[in-house]
């Protein structure tokens, strides 16, 4: 693979870094992994529900059973990717996710159903997810906020443009054909780029993160520097991430699947608008995702977090008050900007406190408390549609758990020791 791209390669490098064209497949890969995440589930869920008569509380179970065995698998996905490197894992991952689409486009009944979930959440919404980040990460040091950024303006595209697009499929072809499309075309979308263009970190073709000009040594090569997993989890700082990023995962994925069904039977707005709320939403992903990434280059990390869980908190009582358009519309823009911060920040925490060197297994691991969170999330809305048709209170109870998470992340988030010494050994050891 790399022999055949030796000439572009070099062609780029004469032209810019060739990271950058990484951070485009990484967008690629974070677009394509719409088709398992809940906002495209969204305007898939009333027609669902609808036709194979499952309730809101059930098809939440069997998105919840699924996502939580989606979950526990991903530490070995993170694995996977120490071993034999992102762009492998990614490659697989893209063929499985287009089969579980087929799959979920196919389900008959509940059983089905969660498997196609099962499917779709860990290929989609955690393995694609976590390999698109971590190629980014690896090409990336002191510019990995920007990048990072940059790559999440693939999640701000899928917001903005699955959901509607879903829904013009479902009322033209049906929601099976539906599937069977985006199945199609997340093959069409990721499969080449992957094959021709991928390339794991620059180290593997004598480059440096960031584009710095002079040449990996067999030395610098050796100096990639981390936590082991072992050794991430005798942090503290492991753990204040761990609650404050399952927080955003189980709040933001329980907004996201539910938010055609509140605004739609709650607040007397269609279907076609619950789904076009998404598009205001995508814009401001589109305008805050690169303010994020330059702001965790240049401030502290931890206060960037807590701003991060107060936008969550706000998202939750905002979507309470879309009583007309345009509340509704300011809510959307807000959790925009909270989708900006939570997509900046998933990929970029993990090297960030532990380093790179054994970064796929630590965001493994991070991913899957977040998946969990994920799969948890839909249910308490589920229930208080169910049992007390009416799910506001709940929403506006939740968001206790990101405010304090932020006070949490104001006080007490620092980066551990050990991670401060590797970085005072490296800049002795490699000089640029």
């Amino acid at each position: 693979m790399l022999s055949t791209n030796t000439k572009f390669v070099n062609y780029i490098n004469n032209n810019f870094f060739y990271g950058w064209i990484i951070v485009v497949i990484g967008g690629l890969g974070i677009f394509t992994s719409g088709a398992g995440q809940s906002h495209t589930f969204s305007a898939f869920l009333p027609i669902i529900t609808k036709e194979l008569g499952i309730s809101s509380t059930s098809i939440s179970t069997a998105y919840m059973i699924a996502t939580l065995v989606a979950a526990f698998l991903l530490p070995k996905v993170g694995k996977l990717v120490d071993k034999f490197g992102p762009r492998i894992v990614l490659i697989s991952t893209i063929i499985l996710l287009g089969f579980g689409c087929l799959f979920f486009g196919a389900a008959s009944n509940f059983l089905m159903l969660a498997l196609g979930f099962g499917f779709l959440r860990f290929f989609g919404q955690g393995s694609l997810m976590l390999c698109s980040s971590n190629i980014v990460t690896q090409w990336f040091d002191k510019k990995r906020g920007t990048a990072l950024g940059l790559m999440g303006l693939g999640f701000a595209l899928s917001m903005g443009l699955h959901p509607p697009i879903s829904n013009f499929l479902i009322e033209n072809y049906g929601w099976r054909i539906a599937w069977v499309i985006l199945g199609l075309s997340t093959w069409i979308i990721m499969i080449p780029p992957l094959i021709f263009l991928a390339i794991n970190k620059p180290e593997d073709i004598d480059l440096m993160p960031d584009g710095i000009k002079s040449k990996a040594s067999k030395n610098n090569k050796n100096q990639i520097y981390g936590l082991t997993l072992k050794e991430a989890l005798k942090e503290k700082c492991f753990y204040i991430l761990a609650f404050s990023f399952f927080s955003i995962s189980m709040l933001v994925t329980a907004i996201h699947f539910f938010q055609v069904t509140i605004l739609k039977d709650y607040f007397g707005l269609s279907s076609k608008v619950g789904t076009a709320l998404f598009i205001p939403t995508m814009l401001a992903m589109i305008v805050f995702i690169p303010i994020v990434g330059k702001m965790l280059d240049k401030f502290k990390t931890h206060l960037i977090i807590s701003i991060a869980l107060l936008t969550t908190a706000s998202s939750l009582i905002l979507i309470t008050l879309a009583t007309s358009y345009v509340n509704a519309i300011i809510y959307s823009i807000v959790f925009g900007i909270n989708n900006a911060f939570s997509i900046s920040l998933f990929g970029y925490i993990w090297a960030r406190y532990f380093g790179r060197l054994y970064v796929g297994s630590i965001q493994g691991t991070g991913q899957m408390i977040l998946v969990v969170g994920a799969s948890i999330g839909p249910i308490p809305f589920a229930a208080a549609i169910d049992l007390f048709g009416d799910p506001i209170t709940t929403i506006r109870l939740s968001s206790l758990y990101p405010f304090f998470a932020s006070i949490l992340c104001f006080f007490f988030l620092r980066e551990p020791e050990k991670m401060s010494q590797l970085k005072l050994q490296k800049k002795h050891k490699i000089k640029y």
